[in-house]
């Protein structure tokens, strides 16, 4: 009778190896000079980048959460992996800091039902649109526990910026304005519910153009999450920019609450926000109302920053000068710690 081998029993270590060989290749295009050795070894090495006085690690955790079914739904993976990098580079950014290293974590049941190729490809993009590093990571197969054709993903970030320029909304104060940077769509938050109200049942039903949308459905939904880093650090070093906030899961309500003071409240004008077509979608086939939208999704704002009234409209057109969209969407008031929506629309931009 023939011995049990670890590939008998569903694991191919050499398929694995060989992945991790394309890997290091794909890590190598990324590599900035705070990295002193990466893919490879057990743990990889980085040097804090010079002229900090002051350095501080910052670090995040997030995934791509349902998104990943609709991909595997439509055997399409080469955006998800931007998705990965954004969801957290997004993170650490509203602290001011600037991303020096990536990891990521892949999981399937058998490597060679997924694409990990056309995965990692887009983990290597996300970082060089960030302008950090993929320095490693963890491929594990996981026979039994996924499917065939599933898989999961993890990512993990450290960030780095100068103790006395950490912005944390401590200096937001009444009359302070906040600008909204436009999302690419759902990002990677709310498709669970999406799903769900657009009655997302097989690959066909992604495959047909919406008119809606002058799009297929599989196109708006797989859109990448927007990694607003470099116009956001570029902003940084020359205005003053008190709070930031990246809107996830939880919506402006759930996001922008977390770097108010106590003191104050954020009044947000719904009117002010630039229409997208994929939440008009979703709220009216879904039958959902606006409260479920807004703690749900980010419904066209990706990612917000707090600024007093004088750096406005010089904030507005470097942001727009460097291609990143974006608009007033409301004001700081005196009052109670919360997000309230305004249906009076005073328009500045």
């Amino acid at each position: 009778m023939p011995s049990l081998t670890y590939r008998k029993s569903g694991v191919d270590v050499v398929a694995a190896d060989r992945l991790v060989e394309k890997i290091k290749r794909i890590a190598a295009s990324t590599r900035t000079d705070d990295v002193l050795a990466g893919v490879g070894l057990f743990a990889a090495a980085l040097k804090l980048p010079r002229g900090l006085k002051s350095p501080v690690l910052l670090a995040a955790t997030d995934g791509v959460g349902t998104k990943l079914a609709v991909a595997q739904l439509l055997n399409r993976h080469a955006t998800v992996g931007i998705d990965l990098v954004a969801m957290n580079v997004n993170d650490v950014l509203t602290a001011g800091a600037r991303p020096l290293c990536f990891l990521d974590y892949l999981a399937a049941g058998r490597l060679a039902s997924i694409d990990a190729e056309a995965i990692l490809l887009g983990i290597a993009e996300g970082c060089r649109i960030a302008g950090t590093s993929l320095v490693g990571g963890e491929t594990a197969e996981m026979p039994g526990f996924y499917r065939d054709g599933e898989y999961d993903l993890a990512g993990f970030v450290v960030g780095v910026a100068e103790r006395h320029r950490l912005v944390d909304g401590s200096g937001i104060r009444p009359k302070d304005v906040v600008i909204g940077l436009s999302s690419s769509g759902l990002h990677s938050n709310g498709y669970s519910l999406a799903r769900k109200a657009l009655r997302i049942r097989s690959r066909g039903s992604l495959a047909r153009r919406v008119s809606e949308l002058g799009e297929t459905l599989g196109d708006a939904l797989l859109r990448p999450t927007t990694i607003y880093v470099k116009p956001v650090l570029a902003a940084l070093e020359r205005y003053r920019i008190r709070g930031m906030a990246h809107i996830t899961g939880g919506g402006i309500p759930g996001n922008l609450v977390r770097v108010l003071p106590t003191s104050c409240s954020a009044v947000i004008r719904r009117s002010e926000i630039p229409r997208v077509p994929i939440f008009d979608l979703i709220r009216e086939r879904g039958r959902i109302d606006a409260a479920e939208m807004d703690r749900t999704f980010n419904c066209g704002v990706g990612f917000t920053l707090v600024v007093p009234p004088r750096d406005v409209d010089a904030v507005l057109s470097f942001l727009r000068q460097r291609r990143t969209p974006a608009f007033v969407i409301g004001e700081i008031r005196r009052g109670r710690r919360g997000v309230v929506y305004d249906t009076k629309s005073t328009s500045r931009a």
